[in-house]
């Protein structure tokens, strides 16, 4: 089997079996360990799945594919370059973000996502688990998204776009387990400008900060504002 098929499988792996976290861990949890409802123990064990999606594409790289996880080999830049980047970042997204959900509202009001409302509870003042969520959705999904997924669709496809724009709906799409057009339009356009940026300056570890910054402000917020101003944001 030529890259291109490894790449193709290896991608496919990951979005199914990111899917499948989303959708089924927290049934296989509570079969397993008999804790029902979305609480702070199952919340923090359907991350620990998370991480073992990030393992098992790992070792696929390793065994299967043999070739660098990270496609795109690190840029290096300087400290005033990280901080720029990261606050642009993260501006871009917050307004842009704020902006799209308000053309949702107006066009095709909707009501907020059930299953967010629900992790309200779980996040309040529960300071280890808002780090630790927003440690996992930035180092997992940026890996796996940009780091992994990208580069191989630009393989695959030769075309840079192909990358950017593939990648970016995948991540739309697996945020649509909230249940809300919000909740993929919104993750869509994070995505977007993460891509983008990853395209042009091949760094993860920016978009790492940058994604970890966007979580762990929305969630450290909840504690102060209505949800419904921040459910747009959040890229669980």
């Amino acid at each position: 089997m030529g890259f291109n098929g490894k790449y193709s499988i290896g991608i496919l792996l990951t979005f199914v079996l990111l899917v499948a976290a989303m959708l089924y861990s927290f049934p296989v949890i509570t079969m397993i360990t008999g804790i029902r409802g979305i609480t702070a123990d199952s919340f923090f064990l359907s991350r620990i799945v998370i991480w073992i999606v990030l393992i098992i594409v790992f070792l696929y790289n390793r065994v299967i594919e043999k070739d660098s996880f990270l496609l795109k080999k690190e840029s290096s830049y300087s400290i005033l370059f990280y901080i720029k980047a990261v606050l642009s970042l993260y501006l871009i997204c917050i307004i842009g973000g704020a902006a799209l959900n308000a053309l949702i509202q107006f066009f095709i009001p909707e009501k907020i996502s059930d299953k967010l409302i629900n992790l309200v509870p779980v996040f309040k003042n529960n300071y280890f688990l808002i780090i630790f969520m927003s440690l996992t959705a930035a180092i997992v999904e940026e890996f796996l998204m940009r780091g992994y997924i990208q580069p191989r669709i630009e393989k695959i496809y030769n075309n840079p776009t192909a990358g950017v724009i593939i990648s970016s709906i995948l991540f739309g799409i697996l945020h649509s387990t909230y249940g809300t057009l919000g909740q993929v339009l919104g993750p869509f356009f994070i995505g977007l400008v993460f891509a983008l940026f990853y395209k042009r300056y091949s760094n993860i570890k920016i978009l790492i900060i940058c994604h970890f910054m966007i979580d762990f402000i929305s969630l450290m917020t909840l504690n102060f504002i209505n949800i419904k101003h921040l459910s747009v944001f959040l890229t669980l």
